[in-house]
C-alpha cells in the first residue's frame, strides 16, 4: 500500500508526553512519532516555570495532594491526584538520568526549588525560566540516539484509523497529510498515543504555540471517544502586554510572583490582597479574574507586575529569559514594572482516560494536555501539567507492556479505509478561510473568555455552528489542506468548549458564568461529558474527592 508507515507504537505529538513515552516504548518495539511542525515545536518547549514535585525539605506528599485538590475546586479525582504526586519523584530522577539539567542551589547538588501560586511549599523543579526548553532538548537528544524511534515532521493528522477485529473495533493509526510534499500518508501501529497538546489557538490571545489547535481532542471526539470538562480553560494571569498583536503572547512565568513579584494597577496600587488571602500567590483562576475585573473597572488595557523592589542580580539570575526578552523590547524589568494581561494558556479538559491513560476507545491512549485524567479538576495547580504528562505516559507504557499481546500490529487488509477521498489544494478560498479563523478566535475571546454569561455563550454557539458548516462544506467537496484540517479542528474544538460551558449551570474553578455566580455541589460536582452520539453532563463514574 502506497505511503503506508508501520510500527509497533504510534505517537502523535513531540512534547514531554509523547517523547517520554516513546523512549520507554522503544524498549518493546519500533516507535513512530509524528509531529505537525519541527520536532521541538510544542507547548513543553514554551513552559517556563517548571515541574511541581515533592523533593524533600519541609514538603510532604499530603501537602501537594491537598494543594492540588483545593485548586481543583471539587472536581479532582483523589486517587489520580495521589497517584501522580507519589509517582512524581522517581520520574523527575528519570529526567535527570536522561540528561535534563535542572537548576541546583549555589555551591551544592540540591535542587533549587521554586514556589508558585496555590502551592504551600517550595516544590517547583526548574531550569531557570526555561524549564520546558531544557526538558525538550534532553528528550530529543535521547530520542535521536535511539534507532528504534523514527520522527516524521510536518505531518498533519486528519483522522484516526480503525480495524475491526475479533475483540471489537480498535484504533490502529492515523491518516495524515505531509504538509511539505502534499502526500497523504497512513501511519499504522499496534497502539496509538495522542500527545497533541492543547487548544489555546482557538483564542485571540494565547501563550500556546501555533500547533495547539486541539487536533487530538477532536479527532478522538469524531471517532466516538468520551470527552470531558472542555469548559475549563485556564487563562494565564500574566502574559506580556504589547500594543501590537503578536502571534503568540510571551508568558511571564508564575514563578515571578512566587519570588516576590507584586501585581499593581497602572497607578501603582497593589490589589490582589482585596481578592484572596494569598494575594499574588492565589490560584491562577482567581488572579486572572481579578486582573480582568481591575482592567474592566478602570478601563485600563493591562496591569503591572512589579519586581523592582528585588535585587537586579537576583532577577537576572532567576529569570534570564524573561529579562532578555523584555530588554529586547526596551523594557528593563529590574527598573520598570512589566505590563501584563491574561491569555489563554491551558485546557483542563480533553480525552477522558482512566488511571493508565486509556481512552474509551480500544487501542487509543491519551496523555498530556490532550487528555482529561482527573488530576486538574476545574482548575490546574501551577506546574502540575508536566508532572501529569510524565506520570501518565509512564503508566500508559506500563499498561501496554503488561498486555503487549493485545497491541500487536494489524494486517493492512484489516484497516478500515472508508474515509472520503480528498484532494490537496492550498489555493482555494484563502481569504474566506482567513476570515473564518479571525472570526473564530475573536468570538471565543469576546464571548467564551475569563468571565462568561448565557447570552454570550449562545451567541458564540451560533457563530461556531455557522463556521463549522462552512468549513465542513470544503471537505464535502473533497478539498483539503493542512491549514484547512487545522481550522476544522479549531472550530470543532471551540464548539466543544461552548457546549460544555452552556451545560455547566454554575461557576466553578476556571468556568465563571455571571448568570450562575455560585458553585452548585448538589447538581454540578461532576464531569461535563460530551460524546459524538450524545451530549450530556453526567458523572464520569470515578469517585469525586
Amino acid at each position: 500500500m502506497k505511503n503506508l508507515f508501520e510500527s509497533d507504537f504510534l505517537v502523535i505529538g513531540s512534547g514531554i508526553a509523547g517523547l517520554s513515552f516513546a523512549l520507554r516504548a522503544a524498549e518493546l518495539g519500533e516507535v513512530t512519532v509524528i509531529t505537525k511542525k519541527e520536532q521541538c515545536d510544542s507547548s513543553t518547549n514554551y513552559a517556563q516555570g517548571g515541574i511541581a514535585c515533592v523533593m524533600g525539605g519541609n514538603d510532604e506528599f499530603s501537602l501537594h495532594i491537598e494543594d492540588t485538590l483545593t485548586c481543583g475546586a471539587g472536581l479532582c479525582k483523589k486517587d489520580v491526584v495521589e497517584t501522580v504526586v507519589r509517582e512524581g519523584p522517581a520520574l523527575i530522577q528519570a529526567l535527570i538520568d536522561w540528561g535534563v539539567e535542572f537548576t541546583r542551589k549555589s555551591g551544592g547538588d540540591d535542587l533549587d526549588l521554586g514556589r508558585e501560586g496555590g502551592h504551600s511549599r517550595r516544590r517547583i523543579v526548574h531550569a531557570k525560566d526555561l524549564t520546558g526548553q531544557e526538558v525538550e532538548r534532553a528528550l530529543l537528544e535521547r530520542v535521536r540516539l535511539n534507532d528504534r524511534i523514527q520522527i516524521y515532521e510536518h505531518q498533519v493528522a486528519i483522522d484516526l484509523l480503525f480495524a475491526e477485529q475479533s475483540q471489537g473495533r480498535r484504533c490502529v493509526g492515523v491518516r495524515a497529510i505531509d504538509s511539505l510534499s502534499g502526500d497523504f500518508r497512513l501511519y499504522v501501529a499496534g497502539m496509538v498515543l495522542l500527545a497533541t497538546g492543547g487548544v489555546g489557538r482557538v483564542y485571540l490571545h494565547t501563550t500556546n504555540p501555533p500547533i495547539a489547535t486541539g487536533d487530538g481532542v477532536v479527532m478522538a471526539y469524531r471517532a466516538g471517544a468520551v470527552i470531558a470538562n472542555m469548559e475549563f480553560i485556564q487563562f494565564h494571569p500574566t502574559s506580556l502586554y504589547q500594543k501590537d498583536e503578536v502571534s503568540r503572547a510571551f508568558l511571564i512565568s508564575e514563578a515571578v510572583r512566587g519570588e516576590g513579584g507584586v501585581l499593581r494597577t497602572l497607578d501603582g496600587e497593589s490589589f490582589m490582597q482585596r481578592y484572596h488571602p494569598l494575594a499574588c500567590l492565589a490560584p491562577r483562576d482567581v488572579v486572572a479574574r481579578s486582573i480582568d475585573n481591575e482592567m474592566k473597572h478602570r478601563g485600563d488595557p493591562c496591569v503591572l507586575l512589579d519586581l523592582t523592589h528585588l535585587q537586579a542580580d537576583f532577577i537576572k539570575d532567576h529569570f534570564p529569559n524573561i529579562h532578555k526578552h523584555c530588554l529586547g523590547l526596551g523594557l528593563d524589568i529590574t527598573k520598570e514594572p512589566i505590563p501584563v494581561v491574561p491569555a489563554a494558556h491551558y485546557s483542563c479538559g480533553g480525552v477522558l482516560t482512566d488511571l493508565d491513560g486509556q481512552s474509551s476507545i480500544s487501542g487509543l491512549f491519551a496523555t498530556g494536555e490532550a487528555s482529561c485524567t482527573g488530576l486538574h479538576g476545574a482548575n490546574r495547580l501551577a506546574s502540575n501539567s508536566l508532572l501529569e504528562a510524565l506520570v501518565f505516559s509512564n503508566r500508559a507504557f506500563l499498561k501496554i507492556a503488561s498486555q503487549q499481546e493485545r497491541f500487536q500490529r494489524v494486517a493492512a487488509s484489516e484497516i478500515q479505509l472508508d474515509f472520503p477521498a480528498l484532494v490537496i489544494d492550498e489555493s482555494f478560498e484563502a481569504v474566506r478561510l482567513r476570515h473564518c479563523a479571525e472570526e473564530l478566535v475573536r468570538t471565543m475571546w469576546d464571548y467564551v473568555g475569563i468571565v462568561r454569561s448565557n447570552e454570550r455563550l449562545h451567541l458564540a454557539r451560533q457563530r461556531t455552528k455557522m463556521l463549522q458548516s462552512e468549513i465542513d462544506g470544503y471537505f464535502r467537496r473533497g478539498l483539503c489542506s493542512g491549514s484547512l484540517v487545522e481550522l476544522r479542528n479549531m472550530v470543532q474544538c471551540a464548539d466543544l468548549i461552548v457546549r460544555s460551558a452552556l451545560r455547566r449551570k454554575e461557576s466553578r474553578g476556571l468556568h465563571f458564568n455571571l448568570d450562575y455566580p455560585a458553585a452548585d455541589d448538589k447538581h454540578w460536582k461532576k464531569d461535563t461529558i460530551l460524546t459524538l452520539k450524545q451530549s450530556s453532563s453526567r458523572n464520569s463514574g470515578r469517585g469525586l474527592s
